[in-house]
């Protein structure tokens, strides 16, 4: 873990934390994916893409994808890690709900102290998931490898458990949350209707069952435990 004297700006550990979180979805990071991601011009992206592999943080060719190096993962695990405790402490001991932490968790990774994160972590008696189901590297950088698998990609007639939200939309998060489709809740994949159509779910136990249409958006954003 780096102390904060040594820190690199705001921007660039936003950057990298935003290349590993594509990665971690399996999505191509480009100049354009990451303009999508990050609500900015080409130009800006383009200037702070050639920063970061200047910085050696980041490997990059002309019209090819982003990587990052070892020390831009390891960067970018710090942040995360910092990121993700943040929204389980706001949650766990400040009462926030899921949909809120995000935007204050992005502010605060950026000040935060080495320090302060680790006595966060012992006081949440070091945690492996935040409240989305993301997984907390460890102070070492280790992450734990996903066993999840998208809702969109599963097979109907597939049961399991939601293990892992992958979006930090708000209004999304209170949808979620409004129709039971939360963290642990037992899921079972129906029906995918034709021709584009919705994924037809049943979600929770016994009396408390509810049946959901869901789009696309929401299938590609649930990441299920699959039941063996």
């Amino acid at each position: 873990m780096t102390g904060m004297v040594e820190r690199h700006s705001a921007s660039v550990e936003d950057y990298v934390r935003t290349i590993y979180g594509l990665g971690e979805r399996g999505a191509a990071v480009t100049n354009t994916t990451l303009t999508a991601r990050l609500g900015l011009s080409p130009s800006s992206v383009s200037g702070m893409i050639n920063k970061l592999a200047q910085l050696g943080l980041v490997t990059h060719e002309r019209y090819r994808s982003v990587e990052l190096t070892t020390e831009g993962r390891r960067l970018a695990c710090d942040v995360l890690r910092r990121h993700r405790l943040l929204e389980l402490f706001l949650v766990e001991i400040l009462g926030y709900t899921w949909d809120e932490v995000h935007d204050e968790a992005d502010s605060l990774e950026h000040a935060v102290s080495d320090e302060l994160i680790e006595h966060i972590a012992a006081k949440l008696e070091h945690p492996t998931h935040d409240p989305h189901g993301d997984p907390i590297p460890t102070a070492d950088g280790v992450v734990e490898k996903p066993t999840t698998r998208l809702l969109e990609h599963l097979e109907p007639g597939t049961v399991g458990t939601i293990a892992r939200v992958w979006d930090t939309d708000s209004e999304l998060l209170r949808y979620l949350t409004d129709h039971g489709l939360t963290l642990g809740n037992r899921i079972e994949f129906v029906e995918r209707k034709p021709f584009g159509g919705p994924l037809v779910v049943r979600v929770g136990e016994s009396e408390t069952v509810e049946t959901h249409f869901l789009g696309s958006e929401i299938a590609q954003t649930l990441s299920i435990t699959v039941q063996k």
